[in-house]
């Protein structure tokens, strides 16, 4: 087994040793691109699995069976629709604001790779191994909601603009006890840093620890991804798609990508701070467990969106403001009690 942990490091350890000097800036610099590689290739793999996975459980929880037809057992059905969307028209409306309409479902498909990358997969197996890693991970996942204002607002189309603003009030509104929601694993561990939140969890995993800030997450996650029931951004009865009504082809595929890659790493996140990483028992290897991990959390994400109608835009904003965020800070209070009585009990007994 520990043949297996190590292989990805002893790979890169081979690869390093192809130049003269393992740690010179060409090595490093070849390192890097191979990991952005890596990330890319993920993002794209885990959407193309992710939406056949989704399908199969829409259909298992409404007792259909979900895409059977193309390829056994329906496997080749998304390579389909992918190649379908790639021969569509690229329509941009005449009034948009053409370079904002077109750069802003990049933006969305580009942050997922950007937070993936200071995820630790393994035992030193963090493509980018940040002492601010946590930071860095919400810093870039605030972004989103900018970039679903600019498809809104660039689309020239009322019901585009109104769904972009929905987007900003309620990431907004779930990012704030979202990130409270870490702060009591901070606070425990004393670090930023994901890989040493992870090497923290060696004995019991944090969502023993932190079970409140683990359901705040887990809500507060959903609902920046807009995942239903929290997807009234593009609330179909409402305001058509919200701000993709008038994005056709790649453009919107890319949106969709963004959606399924801010899924997994919301999911990656959760796995990290909450569930040990990648420890787990020697049966299987390290990056094995977190990728198990991961999975189980996007599993309950869609069978959440699966099973739960979606809920009114007021509802939405009240459960923010008025029981997470409580919540959130009432957590914050109570981690800081537990932390001094237990300093206390250690001077006491020392």
């Amino acid at each position: 087994m520990d043949a297996l942990n190590q292989l990805p490091l002893n790979i890169a350890a081979t690869i390093r040793s192809l130049f003269g000097d393992s740690h010179s800036i060409w090595a490093d610099l070849t390192m890097n691109v191979i990991n952005i590689i890596l990330v890319i290739v993920l993002i794209v793999l885990a959407a193309l699995i992710l939406i056949l996975l989704e399908r199969k459980i829409a259909g298992w929880t409404s007792q259909r069976p979900g895409p059977n037809r193309l390829g056994p057992h329906g496997w080749f059905q998304t390579i389909a629709d992918a190649l379908k969307l790639l021969g569509k028209e690229d329509v941009t409306p005449a009034g948009a604001d053409k370079f904002i309409f077109k750069i802003a479902p990049m933006i969305l498909f580009a942050l997922p790779m950007m937070t993936l990358a200071v995820i630790p997969y393994g035992k030193g197996m963090s493509p980018i191994d940040l002492d601010l890693g946590i930071v860095y991970f919400l810093a870039i996942s605030a972004v989103s909601t900018l970039s679903l204002l600019m498809a809104g607002w660039s689309s020239n189309n009322k019901y585009s603009m109104l769904g972009g603003m929905r987007a900003v009030a309620q990431m907004i509104s779930y990012e704030i006890p979202l990130i409270f929601s870490l702060l009591g694993v901070v606070m425990i561990t004393q670090t930023f840093s994901l890989s040493k939140i992870v090497e923290a969890q060696s004995t019991v995993p944090f969502v023993v620890l932190q079970p409140l800030a683990f359901v705040i997450y887990l809500i507060a996650g959903i609902a920046e991804v807009n995942r239903a029931p929290f997807d009234l951004v593009e609330a179909d009865q409402e305001v058509v798609a919200g701000p993709f009504t008038e994005y056709t082809g790649l453009r919107w595929g890319l949106f969709f990508l963004g959606e399924y890659g801010n899924m997994t790493a919301v999911a990656a996140l959760t796995t990290t701070v909450f569930l040990g990483g990648w420890q787990g028992p020697a049966i299987l290897p390290g990056y094995a467990w977190f990728f198990l991990k991961v999975g189980i959390i996007i599993f309950f994400q869609m069978w959440v969106r699966w099973t739960f109608p979606r809920i009114r835009i007021d509802h939405l904003m009240g459960l923010a403001w008025k029981v997470l965020l409580p919540l959130s800070i009432l957590n914050i209070l109570l981690t800081g009690l537990g932390i001094y009585i237990y300093d206390l009990v250690l001077r006491i007994g020392g």
